[in-house]
């Protein structure tokens, strides 16, 4: 039976034709990458809470349409509750959905610059290594 072989580095470099040196520019390129990928998963989970906080607020103007005029709403400021008219407690909703709408499109448009960085950095260390490096995420 015959043993399949692992190439070694100097193998591998003769099969892809030639062996590439890191130069510094190419470890400033790796780690600035290194870098945005870790910027990108921290503005994908704000993103995701975001959304979530938004959703949560359309929940509950939902159900604030189907309360009487004359109550009070508990509403919540800090770690306390307040009981507020029921259109004051509307009228807060819909500003604090706006600033959280804002804050949603700033992250996304954060993320749009961040991965735009992120696919010039991959075509260039790609062009520059190929198969010899692994920036898939």
């Amino acid at each position: 039976m015959i043993q399949p072989r692992m190439l070694s580095r100097a193998d591998e470099a003769t099969a892809t034709g030639e062996e590439n040196e890191v130069r510094r520019e190419d470890q400033e390129k790796i780690n600035r990458f290194s870098r945005l990928h870790q910027r990108e998963t921290v503005l994908e989970d704000q993103l995701k809470a975001k959304l979530k906080d938004k959703e949560d607020l359309e929940e509950v103007s939902t159900e604030l349409e189907l309360a009487d005029e004359d109550d009070l709403v508990p509403y919540k400021i800090g770690d306390a509750f307040f009981q507020l008219p029921l259109t004051d407690a509307q009228s807060m909703l819909e500003i604090a959905t706006a600033q959280i709408d804002a804050d949603v499109s700033k992250l996304e448009d954060s993320l749009s610059e961040l991965r735009d960085e992120l696919q010039q950095l991959k075509v260039s260390l790609y062009a520059r290594f190929g198969r010899s490096i692994n920036l898939e995420t």
